[in-house]
């Protein structure tokens, strides 16, 4: 009885893992703006739609806008030129730049379909317009790149497999680790790629690339000596980024024709 037990949880677990490993396969798709193949579960339009419902609590979670208009003027600015002289102008996406009144949190975050924040604690030490270019446009990369809608369904994949898991074998747990270390890998993959995406927005407005290095160096200041291991975090360490954003701004420079440039 025992062992008709165990057969019985070993099929319904491995009915449920393939269930969900079709699934996932039923929602690759191309990105048209990458050329990356991603698991996406959802539309562009049901994007825009969770960024804009998101888009208040996020604010009220930083103490609200920043109340300076002139401030908010120049963010839209160098957003908005990031944006008219790349394919990000291409996307259905709607941009929106938000100048929050965090004066205490170094931040800049991107919800999906395009609401853009930046606290005023990490702009209050940008050096120059050419480095807040670089922390927007690294943002507008998230949004092109579809990184939360693609986490979203990854997370999803792993949550069922981890179900399977526990059904079948009660390897619940081992599954959810190997998970959790592969979204963790994925979204430092992210956030390099969104430095790449940074840099040739940059060089397309006419920003100098060169300055992210120093956006960088403000991220490593401001994260201290105890910064959380690589490993345990969904960002690169800044040394990292930094190598990899010099090589996209000799990449970019040496070969213009890449990605339309």
């Amino acid at each position: 009885m025992r062992s008709k037990n165990l057969k019985i949880r070993l099929l319904i677990g491995a009915a449920i893992a393939l269930f969900f490993v079709f699934k996932r396969c039923s929602q690759q798709e191309v990105n048209p703006y990458t050329g990356r193949t991603q698991t996406i579960s959802m539309s562009s339009d049901e994007e825009i739609a969770i960024g804009l419902q998101s888009a208040p609590q996020m604010a009220q979670q930083h103490g609200g806008l920043y109340p300076n208009n002139e401030y908010q003027a120049f963010v839209d600015n160098v957003g908005n030129k990031l944006i008219n002289n790349s394919i990000a102008k291409q996307t259905p996406y709607k941009y929106e730049f938000h100048l929050l009144a965090d004066p205490n949190t170094i931040n800049a975050f991107a919800l999906p379909g395009g609401q853009v924040f930046i606290t005023y604690a990490l702009f209050s030490k940008l050096e120059n317009e050419d480095q807040l270019a670089g922390v927007l446009g690294h943002e507008i990369g998230h949004v092109l790149g579809r990184h939360s809608a693609e986490r979203i369904a990854e997370s999803d994949y792993w949550q069922g497999l981890a179900t399977a898991g526990s059904v079948g074998a009660d390897m619940g747990e081992m599954v959810a680790g190997i998970g959790q270390n592969t979204l963790l890998t994925n979204g430092r993959d992210d956030e390099l790629e969104s430095d790449d995406l940074g840099v040739l927005f940059m060089i397309k407005a006419g920003y100098n690339p060169e300055e992210m290095i120093g956006v960088m160096e403000i991220l490593k200041a401001a994260a201290g000596p105890n910064r959380i291991p690589e490993f345990q975090s969904t960002h690169p360490d800044p040394d990292n980024r930094i190598e990899k954003i010099k090589e996209a701004i000799s990449k970019y420079k040496k070969n213009p024709e890449i990605q339309g440039f």
